[in-house]
């Protein structure tokens, strides 16, 4: 993540507010910023589903988002839909306090885990709302089990 360095200017004018950001280049985290900033944290998302219809769904129905080859396959209760935005991009728009990484392709949202179990040998099953079943990689084991403690 970039160093941001942050001043504030007191203005008359009455128009708004007006940001500038200065980069090196104009990549996916400023992108990620520049989204933020106009949007807050995010709500909703426009996806796409199989038959190349664009829908609007909010956060709070994804119970997960995963890397299928190119493309991001996000599921909700009742349907799946496809993102062409990457997982990186879509872990800094979306609420990190309901959402967190589990492996290098996949997202869930925490708060559709039913259950959790960590194994004898280290790893750790979830299962999520539909009868969802997934599988955090090691790597990430040690953030997860901080922020499901609570002790973040």
């Amino acid at each position: 993540m970039k160093k941001i360095t942050i001043h504030f200017e007191e203005t008359s004018s009455p128009d708004g507010i007006e940001v500038i950001l200065r980069a090196n280049q104009r990549d996916e985290e400023i992108e990620a910023l520049i989204n933020r900033i106009q949007n807050g944290v995010s709500d909703s998302l426009t996806v796409t589903d199989d038959e190349g219809t664009t829908a609007m769904i909010q956060a709070s129905d994804i119970i997960t988002l995963s890397v299928d080859g190119k493309r991001t396959d996000v599921i909700t209760s009742d349907h799946r839909y496809h993102l062409n935005q990457s997982l990186q991009s879509l872990e800094k728009q979306l609420d990190e306090r309901t959402f967190i990484r589990i492996s290098r392709y996949e997202i869930i949202n925490l708060v559709k885990v039913v259950r959790y179990d960590f194994t004898l040998n280290g790893t750790l099953r979830i299962e999520l709302e539909g009868g969802i079943e997934t599988w955090a990689s090691r790597r990430c084991i040690p953030a997860i089990r901080k922020r499901l403690s609570g002790k973040e």
